[in-house]
Formats: structure tokens, sequence, C-alpha cells
């Protein structure tokens, strides 16, 4: 049987599962068909330079941040601030899902 794929939406928080950035988490910020999404930080990978990455290779979690989902729908840009805001917001709900070594605003 195949796995099905979770489903992933613009503004929810998400975790890379491989590549460089494994472990590092992250705002889906464009859906590109049924196998990609773009996803970035604010810090490390920007909006104006984000990752393409498969869905297979992101864990989403169940938090969608109400200001990037606003931004991108209204003006079809978000600032790296509220990317990382959305992260920290998250990190500041949720502290079981901040790794070793990443500080209070996400970055590592």
């Amino acid at each position: 049987m195949a796995e099905e794929m979770p489903s992933f939406e613009v503004g929810q928080i998400v975790r890379s599962l491989r590549g460089r950035d494994a472990g590092r988490l992250a705002v889906v910020i464009r859906i590109e068909g049924d196998r990609f999404v773009w996803i970035a930080d604010g810090d490390r990978r920007t909006f104006d330079r984000p990752k393409k990455k498969n869905r297979i290779h992101l864990e989403p979690f169940d938090y969608i941040s109400p200001e990037v989902r606003r931004s991108l729908e209204e003006t079809g840009r978000v600032t790296n601030g509220k990317l990382r805001h959305a992260i920290k917001t998250f990190l500041d709900a949720h502290p079981e899902y901040r790794t070793e070594g990443e500080d209070a605003d996400g970055e590592g």
C-alpha cells in the first residue's frame, strides 16, 4: 500500500526531516502541485530565497500562522520578520519541539 502524504497549507509550520536543513523549523509559503512545497524561515531561508522541498521530507505540525497566511493572501509576500515571529510563537506554545541548541527565536 502506498503511504498517504500529509496535507500542507500555506502558513503551516513544518520541520525538515531530510537534507542539510534537517531538524529546522520553517513555514510553508507556497504549494507546488501534489509533491512539493516551498518553505522559508526568515533567517537562513528568506522569503526571497525559499527552499523547494518534497512533502515526504517534511513533518507538518497542526499550527498555521494566521499572520503569514493573511499576508500572503493579501499581498503575495510576507516579511522575514513575520516568518521568524510565526516560528517563535509556535515554539513558545510548544516548547517540546525546540531542538537542542535552538534559542527562543527558533534560530540555531
